[in-house]
């Protein structure tokens, strides 16, 4: 198995994802496709995708829990890409987080 030792894969998903959009070709290109039906239909696929990768994992099925986290990485990047987001704020919201553990950075929401 290929050792990643860095995000690269995922940067090169996204600069893909920016070229298919700028293409707006969208009967050559699924991501200009989805991004022409808007960002409920963008919503919708990801979710779609976050029920399939789950189902994956309760079934303990780990080639299909790849294929499906794949799948889910793809959709959330287009979503962000539908909502005029970027890679680097949700990095920085994750840096912010990155001190608190996730019950105490939990708790804190549920306080809001």
């Amino acid at each position: 198995m290929k050792n990643i030792s860095s995000f690269n894969e995922l940067q090169k998903l996204w600069k893909t994802i920016e070229l298919r959009a700028k293409n707006k070709n969208s009967k050559d290109s699924y991501v200009a496709f989805l991004l022409e039906k808007g960002v409920k239909e963008c919503a919708k696929k990801l979710g779609e995708e976050a029920v399939e990768a789950s189902i994956s994992a309760v079934k303990e099925d780990k080639k299909e829990t790849i294929k499906e986290s794949a799948d889910l990485i793809f959709h959330l990047f287009v979503l962000w890409k539908s909502l005029g987001l970027f890679p680097q704020e949700v990095m920085e919201e994750i840096e912010k987080r990155s001190n608190i553990s996730g019950l105490d950075e939990k708790k804190h929401r549920n306080n809001k």
